[in-house]
């Protein structure tokens, strides 16, 4: 399973994810890049999960065209403080979670 970390999200928390293929978007040199754009190519470089902090990607993209799942991380600020909680129940996600499909997981509602 390859998994995508958006850039609304700190670079830390691919550290997290020690055993999975985590890669950031500014890591793979996507910073910037419009979201229908970032969903192409992370779709075209084998990328199965997209997970984000952006509320909003679910609402503008049809995402079942681009072959990724997308977990949402809601939090009051995206900092690893607020996310480390969210680790556990992000690695179950990513086993359950289907192409196509957002979960979206935290405090702030599901």
């Amino acid at each position: 399973m390859r998994v995508l970390l958006d850039e609304s999200l700190p670079r830390e928390l691919a550290d997290e994810l020690p055993a999975l293929d985590a890669r950031t978007v500014s890591g793979q040199g996507w910073s910037g890049l419009s979201n229908g754009e970032l969903l192409r190519r992370a779709s075209t470089a084998g990328f199965t999960v997209l997970v984000t902090a952006d509320q909003s990607i679910p609402h503008q993209q049809n995402l079942a065209g681009f072959g990724l799942a997308v977990v949402v991380l809601k939090v009051r600020r995206n900092r690893i403080q607020e996310l480390r909680p969210l680790v556990s129940q992000l690695l179950q996600a990513l086993e359950i979670v289907q192409p196509g499909q957002v979960m979206r997981l935290g405090a702030h509602g599901s």
